[in-house]
């Protein structure tokens, strides 16, 4: 089956429970078939701030909710370090599906990185929970969620922490919201880094969260 993008699926509504009503018979793309369900954001409808990242990984397949493994509790230290509240903020990602790959003969699933094809047919729901939650800030988790928003030429690690708007027009997106954007590394990066570097990748998180907490004060 061809990917036919999302936006068929996405009902003309701010309401992010109807949204997420919605999402769970979106076919826009291939990954449905594989995942166990729909991975919907979640959190404060009005938050003045929102993270999102690049997918769902197991234990949000399994559970049906962003960011509750072990790279969701790494960002909710991170978020409590910076003095932002994890219960007023609003998590998502760009893909709601789960990609994954198996090794032969193994019971395990193995995160796999989404394709662009892949983070652009999910695209429309994204858009439509920014429209919904109209947040001041953004935070962009990891290259997949800052391409899908910013363009795929966009590169995290020239501007990571910094404080940007989104392209007024980059041939990919068209938003009718203006917060500020901070892009900054994924979680999960931190947790698969050498072990000897976990304390000074999570304090540069930390110092990037930190410039989100110093928009908001």
């Amino acid at each position: 089956m061809a990917a036919t993008g999302a936006e068929e699926y996405v009902p003309a509504t701010r309401d992010l429970g109807e949204l997420a009503d919605a999402a769970h018979a979106c076919k826009g793309c291939d990954l449905y078939l594989e995942a166990t369900q729909v991975v919907f954001g979640g959190g404060q409808r009005s938050a003045a701030v929102m993270l999102i990242g690049e997918q769902p990984g197991d234990q949000e397949d399994k559970a049906g909710a962003p960011f509750v493994g072990p790279a969701g509790r790494l960002l909710d230290r991170a978020l409590t370090s910076a003095g932002i509240d994890r219960n007023a903020v609003y998590v998502t990602n760009a893909v709601k599906h789960f990609k994954f790959t198996r090794p032969e003969r193994g019971k395990r699933r193995i995160h796999k990185t989404p394709s662009r094809t892949e983070v652009v047919a999910c695209r429309p729901w994204l858009i439509a929970e920014l429209d919904s939650v109209r947040p001041d800030v953004v935070v962009l988790l990891g290259a997949t969620a800052a391409k899908s928003l910013m363009g795929n030429d966009f590169r995290l690690t020239a501007h990571r922490g910094e404080v940007l708007r989104f392209p007024a027009a980059d041939g990919a997106v068209a938003l009718d919201v203006d917060p500020q954007v901070v892009p900054t590394v994924h979680p999960s990066s931190v947790l698969r880094g050498p072990p000897a570097d976990r304390d000074k990748a999570f304090d540069a998180l930390v110092a990037d969260l930190e410039v989100v907490a110093g928009l908001l004060a």
